[in-house]
């Protein structure tokens, strides 16, 4: 296990409990006392964690980490969903993609694509995003074109959030925007931890013509803070085979045609 793998389960022991020991994270990580100790550290100083003698307590950002530590957990089902959500998306359209792990897996594999990659006329795709991640990923690997909305970064996702995005936003036609969530939900709808976030991804929803929402199994059924769109605007659910059968038969029921990767 590298070292952000380790850190990212320390704090998600956190996040869970509330606090652990030295001993406690070191027999659940099969490392020795001395690393956890350095880790501890090491977090501390980033303020993602308070250090107490023989262990530490959690902050409130431990619950919504920074993208950098969450890169390690369900890798395996993000890749496998990022290469069958980029399989629905057809050359010359135009794409909405915002920020987080699983959507990094998507926009990799649009950047593989070669015939998203032509340069032949009116077969270039044009992405449109608010995550500045996203948008280096695109750059350094393809030859599509890139439309960044602006705003204010939020560094924990690397998104742009605020009226200036917005106004952005509004004034463009997406055919078919994939969507990253914190949480989907058949009652509640697709939603992210964050405001901001929630409101920059709404707008995306709005200005689109499909809406596609990417999410691995661990956030189906779940909720989160501030709700993204209903369930009703929601066409196409692509996870992972990880996700309950009864859960995406509820998908099913609702009318949002499921992708298993």
């Amino acid at each position: 296990m590298d070292r952000y793998a380790r850190w990212n389960a320390l704090l998600e022991l956190l996040a869970e409990s509330g606090r652990v020991t030295v001993e406690d994270a070191a027999d659940k990580l099969e490392v020795s006392q001395a690393t956890i100790r350095r880790d501890f550290d090491q977090l501390g100083q980033q303020q993602m964690i308070t250090r107490t003698r023989g262990g530490a307590v959690a902050n409130g950002v431990s619950y919504d980490l920074p993208l950098r530590y969450k890169s390690a957990k369900h890798s395996a089902e993000k890749q496998r969903i990022g290469e069958a959500a980029a399989n629905l998306v057809v050359p010359g359209t135009v794409v909405g993609l915002n920020g987080g792990t699983t959507m990094t897996e998507v926009a990799r594999a649009l950047a593989v694509r070669p015939d998203l990659n032509t340069s032949g006329e009116g077969a270039q795709l044009t992405v449109v995003t608010n995550a500045l991640n996203i948008a280096n990923e695109l750059l350094v690997r393809s030859r599509m074109k890139i439309v960044v909305a602006g705003g204010v970064v939020r560094p924990q996702s690397f998104e742009l959030v605020g009226p200036l995005g917005g106004a952005l936003l509004k004034e463009v036609t997406l055919d078919i925007v994939l969507l990253g969530v914190d949480a989907l939900d058949v009652e509640l709808g697709a939603a992210a931890h964050h405001e901001g976030e929630a409101a920059m991804n709404s707008l995306m929803v709005a200005r689109a013509k499909r809406v596609v929402v990417i999410a691995d199994s661990s956030k189906l059924g779940g909720h989160a803070f501030a709700r993204i769109c209903p369930i009703s605007m929601v066409e196409t659910l692509v996870t992972d085979s990880g996700a309950p059968p009864e859960l995406l038969d509820g998908f099913r029921d609702a009318g949002v045609q499921v992708v298993c990767a």
